[in-house]
């Protein structure tokens, strides 16, 4: 049971870590527009994906989960729905990186767990401790305040934070294996972005071929790179009370933030110190609350 929950806690740390740094592999990739590294992104997630779930020989519980969803065509519109939110997510992210916006997508990911208790409430019916209440009160404080600074919304860091959280609930009411899930959602994404990758080969705008070596490796890891944390997600969640996972997820937003600031070299002044601060203590507030619910 222990060495269970060791590894938990190695692949949730595993896990956040890459998501955290996943930036500087984007960035490597800055050359392609984050349309065409999208789609070999859900390309090569496909290919590693059925790689993996053959050595796993988890062929049969593929297609047994293919005929369930087949069957109730509620959970299938509900993968398909999950298939097309993350992809938008993704592609927010991308561009988000390679457009000098590193930090609002550090802020959005700060604010997703807000969401995650928004959504409970509007979706799952859940009730609303003051103690969150108070949370989400401060996260919208800090929102408002970068707003107000900036003269604009900060689009990206609400797209992210809106689209992941989306994502999960949804993947809370499939209640379907993690490689099934990933597998499906990427083979569905599949032919659109096999198309959109052919048309920009046809029109001799690819990045990927052997004018581009490096980068075409780097477009096919982008497979690797995508689903290794999933996976690594998917053990941590299983094998760890949320509560736990939910400190973990902390270290992803963290990383992106230091890289945002130490090698991107993106402005952090009064305006960022005062949204980020009201949004850590929102996460204080929030974290305590769900502490002292689990000890009680």
């Amino acid at each position: 049971m222990q060495q269970n929950k060791n590894f938990g806690f190695l692949a949730a740390f595993g896990c956040y870590a890459l998501w955290g740094i996943l930036p500087l592999y984007w960035h490597l990739l800055a050359q392609a527009e984050a349309n065409e590294i999208l789609a070999h992104r859900i390309i090569w997630s496909l290919v590693f994906m059925l790689i993996v779930v053959t050595a796993a020989n988890r062929q049969k519980q593929l297609k047994e989960d293919c005929l369930a969803l087949w069957q109730n065509k509620k959970r299938g519109a509900m993968l398909t729905a999950a298939a097309v939110i993350i992809s938008l997510n993704w592609l927010t992210y991308i561009w988000a990186i390679n457009h000098n916006h590193v930090l609002d997508s550090s802020l959005g990911y700060y604010i997703n767990p807000l969401v995650n208790v928004a959504f409970g409430v509007v979706i799952f019916g859940e009730t609303l401790s003051a103690a969150k209440k108070l949370s989400i009160a401060l996260a919208a404080i800090g929102i408002s305040l970068m707003t107000w600074n900036i003269g604009k919304l900060p689009w990206v860091s609400i797209v992210l934070a809106l689209t992941f959280g989306s994502y999960g609930a949804l993947k809370k009411m499939l209640r379907l294996n993690p490689f099934t899930s990933i597998t499906l959602e990427t083979l569905l994404l599949f032919p659109f972005a096999f198309y959109y990758a052919a048309r920009l080969n046809a029109a001799g705008q690819a990045h990927f071929g052997t004018s581009f070596p490096v980068i075409s490796l780097l477009l096919a890891g982008a497979g690797i790179a995508t689903a290794i944390p999933l996976v690594l997600f998917s053990y941590g969640a299983n094998l760890l009370p949320l509560n736990v996972l939910g400190f973990f997820q902390y270290i992803s937003p963290t990383l992106t933030l230091l890289l945002g600031i130490f090698f991107f070299n993106e402005p952090f002044g009064v305006t960022q110190l005062f949204t980020f601060g009201f949004i850590w203590l929102a996460l204080i507030v929030f974290t305590i609350s769900e502490w002292k619910t689990d000890h009680h």
